[in-house]
């Protein structure tokens, strides 16, 4: 009996519980409660599955290709700078502006009284008193506005790389490699500015013991143009190694040559750029106007004349001229040699028509110094010829490039 009973009680309870989920599975507001539950679930399940494949492709190749785009755009403002700080040496207007200020001087002087105070600061240093003692307002207005535009252009060209690499840093565009090259090349355009105030000031210096004009240091001017090649340099390889894809090259002994040759031929272009700073810097284009010689002779006779002999190198105007010559000759020769050489392999496309580009433009380089030379140096034919060794160094890069190794 007692079995019994406790068996019909289970068989009884399990109905009942049974009809209980049954209607609780008819309500209509239980019904609408799960699929909102189940929809909200799936939404954020979705969400969570967004963001994880956002953070795994950020940075992609569409944050490469807008990265490496900014990057070209700095490096051809940096070319601007280049250009304009040459006609700005060119044109003897490097020493018009006798102080600096990063903020008040990028307004320049509007009134009449404004331009005179401007010109007598300027009418007491040495290159007023020397060598433009005869000037007016007017021509002083010209040299002012050219060292006025070379300065505001170095200001762009630091906004164009500080304020994109802050957007680009928090939109998590960089990698761990880019954020340190970024870094450096922003401190490296702050550090461009101020040693082209550390040039400047070299030139407004009182120098008692010397009868010769008033003119920059040509140490300093070389370190101002190396280091602002640098950072052209350094912008346009990122730039170019993000937006052109490695070509798949067989490693073979003849195309490690053929890199190490263009490494080599592109190091020579730099210098030979370099060496032209210590050209405009001591005048030296303008000591011997004939070539192939220079004067009468192959080696002229004052190509020694300093003391100690290592002295020739950086402060004789004949020796500087002389090792310009050479710098250039060679590193046409080693372009010619790197063109002859690369015919003979099977190259990709691309890499043949740079190489082809780099020799074109090393024989058009060799015609504009000449030209310069034998015109002793207007200022329309050096600005282009000066612009010419930045053409050339930038084919002289993009050739690197593309011989670079496929990443491992």
């Amino acid at each position: 009996m007692l079995l019994s009973l406790l068996h019909k009680t289970m068989f009884c309870g399990c109905r009942i519980a049974t009809k209980g989920i049954q209607r609780s599975n008819q309500s209509p507001q239980l019904r609408q409660w799960l699929v909102k539950r189940s929809q909200s679930t799936i939404t954020t399940n979705a969400q969570v599955s967004v963001q994880a494949a956002a953070a795994t492709s950020v940075p992609n190749a569409a944050s490469n290709l807008i990265v490496g785009r900014w990057l070209l755009g700095c490096s051809g403002l940096v070319v601007g700078a280049i250009v304009l700080g040459g006609v700005t040496r060119l044109t003897e207007s490097g020493l018009s502006m006798v102080d600096w200020h990063l903020v008040r001087e990028m307004k320049p002087p509007r009134s009449q009284a404004e331009w005179e105070a401007e010109f007598s600061k300027y009418q007491q240093f040495p290159e007023f008193k020397i060598l433009n003692h005869d000037m007016t307002l007017p021509e002083f207005k010209f040299i002012f506005y050219m060292e006025w535009g070379h300065r505001m252009w170095g200001r762009l060209v630091g906004l164009a790389y500080i304020l994109p690499t802050m957007y680009f840093w928090r939109k998590g565009y960089f990698t761990r490699s880019m954020k340190g090259k970024v870094l450096g090349l922003c401190g490296f355009v702050v550090f461009q500015g101020l040693l082209g105030w550390y040039m400047v000031k070299s030139g407004l210096e009182e120098k008692p013991e010397s009868y010769d004009i008033p003119r920059v240091s040509q140490y300093r001017l070389s370190a101002h143009l190396g280091s602002a090649l640098l950072l052209y340099c350094a912008s346009l390889w990122t730039g170019l190694t993000l937006l052109l894809p490695p070509h798949k090259l067989t490693e073979t002994h003849r195309l490690m040559q053929l890199r190490r040759f263009a490494k080599g031929t592109g190091g020579l272009v730099f210098l030979t750029a370099l060496s032209g700073a210590f050209v405009a810097g001591l005048d030296a284009g303008l000591v011997y106007n004939s070539f192939p010689k220079m004067g009468e002779r192959w080696i002229p006779d004052d190509l020694l004349a300093f003391s100690p002999t290592l002295k020739n190198v950086f402060e004789n105007p004949t020796t500087v001229q002389f090792d310009h010559r050479i710098l250039g000759i060679s590193s046409l020769t080693a372009i010619t040699g790197l063109y002859l050489f690369s015919r003979r392999m099977l190259l990709p496309r691309r890499a043949k028509v740079a190489i082809s580009l780099l020799t074109a433009m090393a024989y058009t380089q060799v015609a504009l110094g000449v030209s310069t030379l034998l015109m002793y140096v207007p200022t329309a034919l050096a600005a282009t010829h000066q612009s010419g060794s930045v053409a050339l160094l930038s084919l002289a890069i993009w050739v690197l490039a593309e011989l670079r190794k496929m990443p491992k």
